[in-house]
């Protein structure tokens, strides 16, 4: 019985276990390379479809008329910069369009008479709310047509900055792959022109958005460097009860003296995407006529009550606990 037990000794010992768990980090490395080449492939699909819809743009009779209003736009904004600014090159450098979407800013440094080019951006520019471009052919279709803006502008895609607060670890690697800075904080669009030109590339999103954007440039001298493309002033206006738009989103209410806005044309095969927006800057002559006592009111936006507010609030940081 003894002799059968040390017998069994060697049997009972974990080996097996051991050459098991060795072979663990080694499925782990596979499985790894597999969901990475995955995202890859995934990342390539996303980045021709976005190529697909760039071409489809640049053929259409929408891209050019769009390209025209906004840009006449710029160059009435410009105008009014100290020093005057009376010409779109002036600001954005030599405009053309040579450089397909996946290419990244490194890439497009990379030719000498670019790089020239773009040393003489002075505009940047913040997107929010484009929506999940990898399965949506609608803000795909948006997201196009801002990649198309600026490389047709010269402004570097490392001076547009992105956010939506749905994207995907998918479509967050592809806006890396095009150089764009994805944002990591909800911001709610509360980010200040900090003094500089500022293009806000805002399509359909929520109104207490562009509420927060306002607040939190609320000066003659912020509000006169910034442009806003998105959803329309008038239309918030028209939709909305007076009572409504002054309690909730004040901002908004305060400013339309003192904005011009320009509506993007509509063609048929673009009206889902680009209805409903305008193009709006604020001269600084009319923002001189509003009421002086108009930019004492600078409380923050709380929504409290408001219904049907249409953005995803900030996640405030759980309280921490202090050990017993």
């Amino acid at each position: 019985m003894a002799a059968a037990k040390s017998a069994l000794e060697p049997w009972l010992t974990a080996a097996p276990r051991r050459r098991s768990a060795a072979r663990r980090p080694r499925q782990r490395e596979v499985e790894a390379g597999g969901r990475e080449t995955e995202l890859e492939a995934d990342t390539k699909i996303v980045l021709r479809r976005l190529q697909e819809a760039e071409n489809d743009l640049l053929i259409s009779a929408f891209w050019s008329s769009a390209l025209e209003t906004v840009s006449r736009c710029l160059t009435e904004h410009l105008g009014q910069q100290k020093p005057p600014m009376r010409t779109l090159s002036e600001a954005f450098g030599s405009l053309h369009l040579d450089s397909p979407l996946g290419e990244s800013n490194a890439a497009h440094a990379s030719s000498p008479e670019k790089t020239l080019a773009l040393g003489t951006c002075h505009v940047k520019c913040v997107c929010y709310g484009i929506g999940n471009f990898a399965t949506c052919i609608t803000a795909r279709i948006q997201l196009a047509f801002l990649l198309l803006f600026l490389d047709k502008c010269q402004t570097p895609r490392s001076h547009c900055w992105v956010y939506d607060p749905l994207f995907s670890p998918l479509e967050i690697a592809v806006l890396n792959t095009l150089g764009v800075m994805v944002l990591s904080e909800n911001e709610e669009g509360k980010r200040s022109v900090c003094g500089e030109l500022t293009i806000f590339y805002m399509l359909h999103c929520g109104t207490a958005l562009y509420n927060n954007l306002l607040w939190s440039n609320w000066s003659v001298d912020a509000l006169s460097r910034m442009v806003i493309i998105g959803n329309s002033f008038r239309g918030l206006e028209e939709r909305l009860l007076t009572r409504i738009l002054q309690k909730n989103y004040p901002y908004i209410a305060k400013i339309l003296e003192g904005l011009e806005e320009v509506e993007f044309p509509q063609t048929p095969e673009y009206m889902d995407t680009f209805n409903d927006t305008s193009v709006h800057w604020f001269p600084t002559q009319k923002l001189g006529r509003l009421p002086r006592d108009l930019w004492t009111f600078q409380e923050e936006p709380d929504y409290q009550g408001c219904e049907d507010l249409e953005i995803i609030r900030k996640t405030a940081d759980p309280p921490t606990v202090n050990p017993p």
